[in-house]
């Protein structure tokens, strides 16, 4: 089964599930949907008989901050009974909960608290919602587009206490303008 049969057949199931945008880019499937049916579309899409896209092989997190809803979520799903993929696209802020579906792919958990810990998008009826990539009591969400580039605290062991310890970040060099065109 190709892409542009998969096009056709979900095109005839708009009565069914709504979306809002199918694209077909370099022979990749690219379907957007509303964030509050991600859910139910990706159970269809797993369970049927024309489809069995059964591996969510990666979620993705995109911060746009100067959009309504600044996070993009991309799911990348595969069918290995029909060798095709699939991505659905989803659009959300971090006041809008995301159902999560660890439930439904098992690699999914690790994804969406991935997501949870660098972006602050929070999934809904996760099993374990917790951060994996940063320390506890981090502050913030480092992959945020507004989040500041040298960070808020420095983690370092200290020898004479021997023990790690939080400081406060002071850039000890102060920025310097040239005001020369440089001969190189």
């Amino acid at each position: 089964m190709n892409s542009q049969l998969i096009v056709k057949n979900i095109k005839n199931l708009v009565k069914i599930m709504s979306y809002r945008k199918i694209q077909l880019y370099d022979q990749e499937l690219v379907l957007v949907v509303k964030s509050q049916l991600l859910y139910d579309i990706l159970l269809f899409f797993k369970y049927h008989v024309s489809y069995q896209f059964n591996i969510l092989t990666c979620i993705t997190g995109v911060d746009y901050p100067n959009n309504k809803y600044r996070f993009k979520l991309v799911y990348d799903l595969l069918s290995i009974r029909y060798n095709i993929r699939l991505r659905i696209k989803t659009f959300t802020h971090e006041l809008i909960g995301v159902d999560s579906c660890d439930q439904l792919y098992f690699t999914a958990g690790w994804y969406e608290c991935e997501i949870w810990d660098m972006y602050g998008v929070f999934f809904k009826n996760h099993s374990n919602l917790k951060r994996i990539l940063t320390d506890y009591g981090f502050e913030g969400h480092p992959l945020r587009k507004d989040f500041p580039l040298s960070g808020f605290v420095e983690m370092k062991y200290n020898e004479t206490e021997k023990r790690v310890i939080n400081e406060s970040i002071e850039l000890c060099q102060e920025y310097r303008t040239f005001k020369f065109l440089s001969p190189w």
